[in-house]
């Protein structure tokens, strides 16, 4: 099995910048592609931020400039670092990984949700 563990969410400034991690453990062999979504309240979910298993990155155009996905292999971990936030970037993140598990199958995982708050 293989389960994701999303950290870093919390109450930023606006303006101000913060990372979100999502680890991979388990039955990991390899983490393939990723993406980052959002919800705010009220809303529907929405996808921030892509990666693929060669390392193409996208963004949604609110997006784009301010955050930068990352991946690091060794510690099957994914990154969001999100700069000059504001108060429309508030909403609870969700990381969704493309894992190749140990015995050579694919299986995506959604992390549990980080809440982000932008507020003064």
């Amino acid at each position: 099995q293989v389960q994701l563990a999303e950290s870093g969410g919390g109450l930023v400034q606006p303006g101000g910048s913060l990372r979100l991690s999502c680890a991979a453990s388990g039955s990991v062999y390899s983490i393939n592609a990723a993406d980052w979504y959002r919800q705010a309240p009220g809303t529907e979910r929405e996808l921030v931020a892509s990666i693929t298993t060669f390392g193409r990155t996208n963004y949604a155009d609110s997006v784009k400039g301010r955050f930068t996905i990352s991946r690091d292999n060794a510690k099957n971990t994914v990154y969001l670092q999100m700069n000059s936030l504001t108060p429309e970037d508030t909403a609870v993140y969700y990381c969704k990984v493309r894992v190749r598990t140990t015995d050579y199958k694919y299986v995506e995982v959604w992390g549990q949700g980080s809440l982000l708050t932008v507020s003064s």
